[in-house]
């Protein structure tokens, strides 16, 4: 079964085929769910992550769309690392799939805990007056 990898600004690629989401931005703003939640997203139209905290990671879409995506636990490592790696043998990331942490030991990447994904929410920024 062929691997699909993804490429995004910021990441490198894990052997074996798989992504690593890179985040290192300030605060997140203050957003509103938007429409119902989707169980999966394509992979070759995500941009960018955004690691939120420890049970929550955006995925900027093309097209400028985000879908937060709030795991059912917390993920050890995930606010502090604020890194990522998945694999799929399809096009899509869903809610059924699992996201390593990757740790940095000595300039190398390694994956630590596994934690399943949730659902994938359509977010909006909410102007704060």
């Amino acid at each position: 079964m062929r691997k699909m990898l993804l490429i995004i600004p910021a990441v490198a690629l894990l052997s074996g085929g798989g992504a690593i989401a890179l985040s290192r931005d300030t605060a997140p703003e203050p957003v509103r769910a938007v429409g119902e939640p989707k169980s999966c997203v394509t992979i070759s139209q995500i941009r960018s992550t955004k690691v939120i905290d420890s049970r929550n990671i955006d995925f900027r879409m093309a097209g400028g769309k985000t879908y937060r995506n709030t795991l059912p636990q917390s993920c050890p490592g995930l606010k502090f690392e604020e890194r990522f790696s998945y694999r799929s043998s399809i096009n899509q990331l869903c809610s059924v799939d699992i996201v390593h942490v990757l740790h940095d030991q000595g300039g190398r990447l390694y994956e630590g805990a596994g934690c399943g994904l949730g659902t994938f929410q359509m977010v909006e920024k909410v102007s704060v007056k």
